[in-house]
């Protein structure tokens, strides 16, 4: 593993809030159930695990960091404690697999702290999919249902017993059925007394049209959006026919502009309700310059505002464009002035924008990350996998930067981050109608877009149309 990558796991920032298995009882527990799902076993006597209960220790001991993901679908887990669900999920091909886990454990929170008391719980997120050969076969994945028990399936024997309960209390003459009244003392043996306290888990079901994969270099599908569309990272011919209506590919910025807006899924930074837009736009240029001052190996001292204006000043004419436009929308949104003029083209547009909020607020806040990769703030919180591939190559200037950063500035709050950057769970409310304190913008193209519907290359919200029909 590379020094820099050793500096993010010293800092919390790599294989954090993973949860240590260390006793002998957790590591036979968890035993039993890796080899009711893969036959296979451990013969370590201590390593972490994540939410699913994958462990990078025993990833590499077997040579196989899917062991609990063959094929890259139809994720199964290992459930050792409750404390799980504050773990991160390793390796993740799937969006949607996090919050699926999270919110089953969440559901099921008594249930299964009863049931690892004394054993494991294992399961599957489980689809109709279990090939991924073709780009194709994503869209057939539609439904996530999580099918779980223990090892010794004491779900499935209370749920017999239940029913065996059932036939006992409502047939006649069950009283002189000696079979079933030792299949039901059988039973209970191992499952207790169910009618008190019933061993069952809530079953759920996850409709899932819109989702993220790693498959095939990348791939957003949006099908649950007025205007439907599949973006790929990678260039969109080597996937082949797709059955959705729309396929882009990251190099059509236009294009992803304008679903963006269409479907109402953005909105700019400047125009969000209770965030600080001029320090989150003043942070977001901090974070280009460093990539500048690291590209020309120039001396960042402690990085400090100080410092960095001083790169600012060594780097000169050579500043990047996303720096001095981003540096324009700040002056506008602390002093007002001349609206910035920043089209989808432009390489800062798309750190400009932010996801409204809505169910897929964090699935579009990953795309737009992908999509202004310097900033490395939202890149870590909302699209680890892509962080932790591009950080691996970065200066090691940068490196101590980012991570210096991070810990300091994001590790030690990490909800008001979020919240401070992306906005809360809940809509806010509408703020009380007031004189604005700056000149307020153009009308925005995309708005014009809605009214007429006769618009010709859509540039964005802060620039202005090449053309109208």
């Amino acid at each position: 593993m590379s020094e820099g990558l050793g500096l993010l796991i010293e800092k919390g920032l790599m294989f954090g809030n993973l949860v240590p298995v260390t006793s002998s009882a957790l590591v036979e527990r968890y035993n039993r159930a890796l080899k009711k799902l893969t036959g296979r076993q451990t013969k370590l006597t201590d390593f972490h695990i994540d939410l699913s209960g994958y462990s990078p220790e025993i990833g590499d001991e077997l040579g196989d960091d899917l062991y609990l993901n063959q094929n890259g679908c139809n994720r199964e887990f290992i459930l050792l404690t409750t404390d799980q669900r504050r773990a991160p999920l390793l390796n993740a091909k799937f969006s949607a697999s996090r919050p699926i886990l999270k919110r089953f454990i969440a559901e099921n929170e008594a249930e299964l702290f009863a049931l690892t008391a004394r054993d494991a719980v294992c399961g599957e997120l489980t689809n109709s999919v279990y090939e991924l050969s073709k780009p194709e076969r994503l869209f057939d994945i539609r439904r996530i249902k999580v099918e779980a028990d223990t090892t010794g399936s004491h779900v499935a024997e209370a749920q017999k017993l239940a029913g065996l309960i059932e036939r006992f209390r409502n047939e006649e003459d069950a009283w002189w059925d000696d079979v079933l009244i030792a299949e039901m003392i059988g039973l209970a043996k191992s499952t207790g007394d169910v009618t008190r306290n019933p061993l069952a888990l809530r079953p759920l079901v996850v409709d899932q049209a819109n989702f993220w994969t790693s498959h095939f270099g990348g791939l957003y599908v949006f099908r649950d959006v007025p205007h439907p569309a599949a973006i790929s990272i990678g260039a969109k011919d080597r996937l082949g026919p797709l059955p959705i209506a729309d396929v882009y590919d990251l190099g059509q910025r236009n294009e992803i502009a304008h679903f963006l807006e269409a479907n109402d899924l953005v909105e700019p930074i400047v125009k969000a309700r209770g965030i600080d837009a001029a320090a989150i736009l003043g942070q977001k240029m901090d974070f280009i310059l460093v990539e500048a001052g690291a590209q020309l190996g120039l001396d960042l001292g402690e990085a400090t505002r100080a410092d960095l204006r001083n790169v600012a000043r060594q780097v000169g004419s050579a500043l990047p464009v996303e720096f001095r436009a981003l540096g324009d929308l700040k002056r506008w949104a602390e002093a007002g002035g001349t609206w910035p003029t920043i089209s989808s083209e432009h390489p800062a547009y798309f750190y400009t924008l932010r996801a409204r909020n809505h169910a897929d607020r964090d699935l579009v806040n990953q795309l737009l990350a992908e999509l202004s990769p310097l900033d490395v703030r939202q890149l870590f919180i909302c699209h680890k996998e892509l962080f932790y591939s591009l950080y691996r190559h970065w200066s090691p200037t940068k490196q101590h930067y980012v991570a210096r950063f991070l810990e300091q500035e994001y590790l030690t709050d990490k909800a008001g981050a979020r919240e401070a950057l992306f906005g809360g769970d809940e809509p806010m409310a509408d703020p009380p109608v007031s004189p604005p304190a700056a000149p307020k913008p153009p009308v925005s193209p995309w708005e014009r877009a809605r009214r007429d519907r006769a618009l010709i290359d859509l540039v964005g919200p802060w620039g202005a149309l090449k053309g109208d029909r």
